[in-house]
């Protein structure tokens, strides 16, 4: 019976090799009748053998198909793994599932900046809409109706917005509630262009194509600051790798670090504490770089 590190090490690779061979064998998508037909081919009888794709492009799918199917939280156990398999040690394992619920907390607040961007964008698309259907001799209610096919800029509150639009409601109100969403503040200018050109008579046409100006340098404005920030962001990330590389020339020069780290009791203390300081550091760096950003 194998004990200890060296069974952990084991049973780590065991597995690692079934997922693999899992990942590879089961890419071939044709039905096993034509697998077993083209077998029977080959041996003279029943037409030309059926041979399936090459062993390396299996390995590119089943790659491609890994990495559509796994999140970045995913990897971190991905990296765990193979980190606890090459030190034998459930270290790493453990601490490749604790960077589970921070990673994906990261990619939510990413989704949601992506969102937010989209609906700015939609905002303005909706402004410039809504321009054009006013010029072309079409009442605000109707020209927002026809506008909002066209945009999705309302996003969840098109339908009370609509309404209010199609039967004589409170049009900037609902314009106001709909700017609460993320990315839809540029609806606060709009209701207010809209409450202008109704009470006093003043052209909506013209309103709207200054909001459009103002909301397409804003979002410019913030593009170019987020690319003068990418340099600053990437500079934070690529000095928090450094440890690893530092990792990967001690292995390569015969040190073990894993091992000194993992089992031994300064090298856990080590781990402990510098784990803590990267973490610490690489946060307030991104909040600097983020707070920027949002000023």
């Amino acid at each position: 019976m194998v004990t200890g590190a060296g069974g952990m090490s084991v049973g780590a690779a065991m597995a690692c090799a079934g997922a693999a061979a899992w990942l590879m064998s089961g890419w071939d998508a044709r039905p096993r009748a034509a697998r077993l037909l083209g077998a029977g081919g080959a041996g003279g009888a029943g037409g030309p053998a059926v041979t399936g794709p090459p062993a390396g492009e299996r390995a590119r799918a089943g790659w491609r198909w890994l990495r559509g199917r796994l999140r970045p939280e995913g990897w971190s156990l991905v990296a765990g793994l193979a980190v606890a398999s090459l030190g034998a040690s459930v270290v790493p394992l453990l601490l490749g599932a604790a960077g589970v619920p921070l990673l994906r907390r990261v990619r939510r607040a990413g989704e949601a900046d992506r969102e937010r961007d989209r609906r700015g964008d939609a905002v303005i698309a909706l402004c410039g809409a809504l321009a054009g259907e006013v010029r072309a001799g079409r009442q605000p209610g109707e020209a927002l109706l026809n506008a909002a096919l066209d945009s999705d800029g309302l996003g969840e509150a098109r339908a009370v917005v609509l309404a209010a639009a199609r039967f004589g409601g409170d049009v900037p109100d609902a314009l106001t509630d709909a700017a609460r969403q993320p990315g839809a503040e540029g609806l606060v200018g709009l209701a207010a262009c809209w409450r202008v050109a109704v009470d006093r008579g003043a052209g909506l046409a013209a309103g709207l194509d200054r909001l459009e100006g103002a909301l397409r340098a804003e979002r410019d404005q913030r593009a170019d600051l987020r690319a003068q920030l990418a340099g600053s962001r990437s500079t934070a990330v690529m000095l928090a790798g450094l440890p690893v590389l530092g990792l990967l020339l001690g292995t390569a020069l015969g040190a073990d670090p894993l091992h000194v780290l993992l089992h031994s009791g300064p090298g856990l203390g080590c781990l402990l504490v510098g784990g803590v300081l990267e973490g610490v550091g690489l946060w307030w760096a991104l909040r600097v770089v983020k707070g920027a950003e949002t000023a």
